[in-house]
C-alpha cells in the first residue's frame, strides 16, 4: 500500500495544514548510538505523532521511540509495541508461495487461470510470478475505493470486505499495460490474488499457512493477521487519518481500530520491530527458502528496478545494499531491511501525521544504522 502516505500528504496539504505536532516522549532514553535517537526524532519531526526503531546489528540491539503513543496526551511510545505494518504483509505472503513452489504444489509460471478460473480477464496470460512482482498490469483495487480526506472514507471503516468481491473491483478496470510481463506497476490486487492461490494449492486459509509456517516456527509472538478483527493487541500507538470536517477543516481521526479486511494479504499484518528483524534475518538466511529462491526474490521484475518477488532492494549512501520492504496502512508506516547477510538489520515504524513525507527521514536513519 505504499502509495497511499504520499497521495494523502498531496491531498491534505492542499486544504490545510494540519496542527497536530508530536510532543517528545517524556519517557526515559536508551542511550543514543551513533546518533540514532537523533535521526528517529527527525522522522517523529518531519511527520509523525510517534515513532518506535530497532537495530540489530554486531554491537548488540538498540531501540529508540519519539513522539507520543496518543494525541493529546504524554503517553510515550512502547518501545516494543505493536503496529499494523502494511504491504510487509507481501513479504510474509511471497515466501509461502515460494515454498509451495519448492514443495512442488504451484509453479512461478503457473498462470493464473490454472487456479482461479475467471478471476482475471486473460487469466492465462498472467503467471504467479507477475503477481509477485507487479508486472501483472491488474488494476490496483485501492484505486476504486474512497480515500481520505473525504468523509465518504470513514464509511467503509467497519466493512468486511472478500478478496474476491475486492478484485472484481480492479478487474472491472482495464489493465495497467499490456501485455503482462512487459512492465511494472504496483498492484495491492495480485496479492489478493496470490492469497486465493495460497488457499487453492493448500486448502487452508492464507493467512493460517503464514501462521504455520512463519510466524510460530520463529517465534514471532507480535504477530498476527487479524483477518476482520479491528482491534491491534497489547501496548501500542494509536494511529490517525486525514480527515475534512463539517467546517472544512482537516483534522486527525484516530483510525486504530478499522476492519483490516480491505488490505487482505497485501497488508493486513500486525507485528512487532522485534519480529520484522527477525523474520528478515531468517528469510535472507535461508532459514525459510532455499538459496536459489531467495536469489530469485531479489531479481527485480523489470531492467532498473528494485522490486523482486515480494522483496526489495536499496542502496544506502556509503554502498551497502540492503533487502526487506516497507508498508503503508493509512494510519501506520512501517520500513524493514537487513544486509544481504542478516548480521545488520533495521525496522522503523511510525504513525504519520500527514505534515510531510516521513521517507527521507527514514532513509537517513537507515544510513546511520547500516553506515556508522
Amino acid at each position: 500500500m505504499n502509495f497511499v502516505h504520499r497521495a494523502l500528504v498531496t491531498a491534505t496539504t492542499a486544504l490545510v495544514l494540519i496542527a497536530a505536532p508530536a510532543a517528545v516522549s517524556a519517557a526515559p532514553r536508551q542511550a543514543d548510538r551513533a546518533g540514532l535517537q537523533e535521526q528517529l526524532d527527525h522522522v517523529v519531526a518531519t511527520a509523525a505523532v510517534g515513532a518506535l526503531a530497532e537495530v540489530r546489528d554486531e554491537h548488540g540491539v538498540w531501540r529508540g521511540t519519539g513522539g507520543v503513543a496518543e494525541l493529546d496526551t504524554t503517553r510515550p511510545v512502547p518501545a516494543t509495541g505493536t503496529f499494523r505494518a502494511g504491504s510487509i504483509t507481501k513479504t510474509f505472503v511471497a515466501t509461502v508461495v515460494l515454498q509451495l513452489v519448492d514443495e512442488g504444489r504451484l509453479g512461478l509460471d503457473d498462470p493464473v487461470e490454472r487456479w482461479l478460473p475467471g478471476a482475471v480477464p486473460d487469466g492465462h496470460r498472467i503467471t504467479v510470478r507477475h503477481l509477485l512482482n507487479h508486472t501483472s498490469g491488474v488494476y490496483d483495487y485501492l484505486n476504486t475505493l474512497p480515500m481520505p480526506p473525504g468523509q465518504a472514507f470513514l464509511a467503509n471503516r467497519w466493512r468486511t470486505w472478500t478478496a474476491d468481491e475486492l478484485v472484481r473491483r480492479a478487474v472491472a478496470h482495464p489493465p495497467s499495460f499490456d501485455p503482462p510481463g512487459s512492465d511494472y506497476a504496483y498492484s495491492n490486487t495480485g496479492y489478493l490474488l496470490l492469497g486465493r492461490i495460497i488457499e487453492e494449492a493448500t486448502g487452508r486459509p492464507y493467512g493460517a499457512e503464514i501462521t504455520a509456517r512463519i510466524i510460530r516456527p520463529l517465534g514471532l509472538t507480535g504477530t498476527s493477521l487479524p483477518g476482520a478483527s479491528v482491534r491491534i493487541g497489547g501496548p501500542h500507538p494509536h494511529g490517525y487519518v486525514p480527515i475534512e470536517q463539517a467546517d472544512g477543516v482537516v483534522r486527525l481521526v484516530d483510525y486504530t481500530e478499522m476492519n483490516p479486511s480491505v488490505m487482505g494479504a497485501g497488508g493486513e499484518i500486525i507485528s512487532t520491530t522485534g519480529d520484522l528483524n527477525r523474520f528478515t534475518a531468517a528469510l535472507l538466511g535461508g532459514r525459510l527458502l532455499p538459496r536459489h529462491l531467495i536469489d530469485a526474490m531479489k531479481t527485480p521484475g523489470v531492467e532498473g528496478g528494485t522490486y523482486g518477488l515480494g522483496l526489495a532492494w536499496r542502496d544506502t549512501s556509503c554502498g551497502v545494499r540492503v533487502y526487506g520492504n516497507d508498508g503503508d496502512a493509512l494510519a501506520y508506516q512501517a520500513w524493514t531491511f537487513a544486509t544481504e547477510d542478516g548480521r545488520r538489520r533495521v525496522t522503523v515504524a511510525l504513525t504519520p501525521d500527514f505534515r510531510g513525507d516521513p521517507d527521507d527521514a527514514v532513509d537517513a536513519l537507515m544510513d546511520t544504522a547500516f553506515c556508522g
